[in-house]
């Protein structure tokens, strides 16, 4: 209850307080919502994203088969939706008693007269989980700048890949693994994808999965040599491995056979 007899400032006081007792403050559980692309407020500066805005270029295929360079992410916001994005650990962090823990950022320092000079990179990769995938690098002196750099790089070396089922044990012609077998290659690292049976699942390795399954691949066999410990090289290798599957040339027959699909057509 409140007193009516008190000054006018302690009288508003309580009433605050009952408020905030009367009416509690209701408690936010919702995760924050992702920013959408605004298309409108877009300006393009390139030829090709001037196109893509007048709507003249409808489908990312057109530019990835042509071989033409994107120079703008804004270009992939506009044509794949359903982007998802994930971050690979490709670092490592100082843990208890000497050792260490993997970390999605890789610390270097660099040797001044005015004291060491901290910078961070990290590998971010994107996809629709439909057939389109890029990876890309950031590095920055902060963390925030570096994610931000590897997210736009990734947008612009995003590729389309082929899908499809050529393992000799299942034949079941549908696009959950790939088609052939393809090796990819960085540093001394070498990474060869082989085509696996439905319900296999990926056997590969953790960060490789996230790029796989971005991809839109579900089952696939692996092998490597070299020094796989090297996160950065294995990582560019399973996706120089990605690459391949659409330079490859392959004979009209065998896409029935295979069923193969090119990015989220047949």
């Amino acid at each position: 209850m409140l007193n009516p007899k008190l000054p006018n400032e302690e009288l508003a006081k309580q009433e605050v307080v009952a408020a905030s007792i009367e009416k509690p403050a209701e408690v936010i559980t919702k995760p924050p919502q992702s920013e959408t692309f605004d298309r409108e407020a877009w300006q393009p500066i390139t030829l090709l994203g001037k196109k893509v805005k007048a709507a003249e270029i409808k489908d990312i295929d057109e530019i990835l088969d042509k071989g033409f360079r994107i120079m703008e992410p804004e270009i992939v916001d506009c044509l794949v939706s359903n982007l998802e994005i994930d971050i690979l650990s490709i670092g490592q962090s100082k843990g208890k008693f000497g050792g260490g823990k993997r970390s999605i950022w890789r610390q270097t320092q660099k040797k001044t007269p005015e004291g060491n000079k901290p910078s961070f990179s990290t590998l971010i990769v994107i996809g629709n989980r439909n057939g389109y995938v890029g990876v890309g690098l950031g590095k920055a002196r902060e963390t925030v700048p570096a994610r931000e750099k590897a997210i736009r790089t990734a947008k612009l070396n995003i590729i389309k890949i082929r899908r499809g089922c050529g393992s000799w044990a299942c034949r079941c012609a549908s696009p959950h693994s790939i088609p052939f077998q393809v090796k990819g290659k960085c540093g001394s690292v070498k990474i060869e994808l082989i085509p696996a049976p439905k319900g296999t699942n990926l056997c590969i390795e953790k960060e490789c999965k996230k790029i796989l399954a971005l991809a839109g691949v579900k089952d696939v066999y692996a092998r490597t040599f070299g020094q796989t410990r090297t996160k950065l090289n294995f990582m560019k290798a399973c996706f120089d491995a990605l690459k391949k599957l659409s330079e490859m040339k392959v004979p009209e027959n065998y896409y029935t056979k295979a069923g193969i699909v090119e990015g989220n057509k047949s």
